[in-house]
C-alpha cells in the first residue's frame, strides 16, 4: 500500500469520526486534529511520511466544508447529504477536496483513488456512486478550463 492511499485511508477514517459524532446531539463534538493524531499513533509507524498529506485532507475537508457539501448537493441532486452513507460522503468529500481545491494529484488518480477506497470501505454501489460523482465534477472543469 502506498504511503498516499495509507494516508487517505487514514484521513477517511478520521473525517468518519468526526463527521458522526458531530451528528450526536448528546455527544460532545470531537476535535478533528485530536482524530486525526490518535489514528496516525494507532496505524502508522513513526516514520510515517504521509503524516503531514493525512492532516492536508482532513484538516482541507474541515475547512472548506460547506462549499464541498454544496458540490455534492450539486452532482447528487437525487442524494439528500444525511442520506449519503458516512463512508461514502466522506470519500466524495476527499474527492472533491483533491479535484477542486488542492488540484495536486493528477485528477484521474484522485477519483480512482477515491473509487478504490469506496470499494474497500464502503457497500456494494459505493464504488461507481463516487466514481459518478466525482466524473461529473472532473468533466465539468474539464469544461472549464478548454474555455
Amino acid at each position: 500500500m502506498s504511503q498516499r492511499h495509507l494516508s487517505r485511508t487514514i484521513a477517511l477514517q478520521s473525517l468518519t469520526e468526526w463527521d458522526f459524532n458531530k451528528s450526536i446531539p448528546a455527544k460532545k463534538s470531537s476535535n478533528l486534529k485530536e482524530v486525526i493524531i490518535r489514528y496516525l499513533s494507532k496505524l502508522t509507524p513513526n516514520d510515517f511520511e504521509g503524516r503531514e498529506f493525512t492532516q492536508e485532507l482532513a484538516n482541507g475537508v474541515e475547512k472548506n466544508l460547506s462549499e464541498i457539501n454544496d458540490y455534492i448537493k450539486k452532482y447528487a441532486p437525487q442524494w439528500p447529504l444525511e442520506q449519503i452513507t458516512l463512508i461514502d460522503r466522506n470519500i466524495i468529500r476527499l474527492g472533491i477536496l483533491e479535484l477542486v481545491f488542492l488540484k495536486k494529484t493528477p485528477p484521474k488518480v484522485a477519483i480512482n483513488e477515491a473509487i478504490e477506497i469506496a470499494k474497500s470501505f464502503g457497500g456494494q454501489t459505493s464504488g461507481r456512486f463516487v466514481n459518478g460523482v466525482l466524473g461529473a465534477i472532473y468533466e465539468d472543469l474539464k469544461k472549464e478550463t478548454e474555455k
